[in-house]
């Protein structure tokens, strides 16, 4: 399963009481492939540094880069269909251009994939995801 996940789903899952570090959990069993950017990478670190520590930062980084189920790649091609917050367009980009299966976020900006016809992207929150990895 092709996977992208969303700076706020993974800032969730960091804490071990948190409801979401399942996700850890299922990504440390390879229950799915990750896919991840240079940009998406760079905003994780900016983010994870600024809500924990670089500390945390780093090691979350360091898993990512050792995980034999993270898959370094770029978008082939910049769709920017998010206008609201044109940022977030690193994340849908990369889905689209790897055929991701789902992009995992709790952004309400990627709900414009439920009104255009073309590109497709099955854009799930979290806990959603969490239970399709359960069944």
């Amino acid at each position: 399963m092709r996977v992208v996940i969303d700076t706020n789903c993974l800032r969730a899952s960091i804490p071990p009481k948190s409801p979401f570090y399942q996700l850890y959990l299922d990504f440390r069993a390879q229950k799915f492939d990750w896919y991840v950017s240079n940009e998406i990478l760079l905003e994780y670190d900016e983010i994870l540094t600024a809500t924990y520590s670089a500390k945390t930062s780093q090691l979350v980084l360091h898993q990512l880069a050792i995980a034999p189920n993270v898959i370094f790649t770029e978008p082939a091609y910049k769709w920017n269909l998010i206008t609201e917050d044109p940022d977030d367009n690193k994340f849908s980009d990369l889905a689209i251009s790897t055929n991701a299966d789902y992009l995992v976020t709790n952004d309400s900006h990627f709900n414009v994939f439920k009104s255009i016809p073309f590109p497709k992207l099955n854009v799930v929150d979290l806990a959603s995801f969490l239970k399709i990895l359960e069944s």
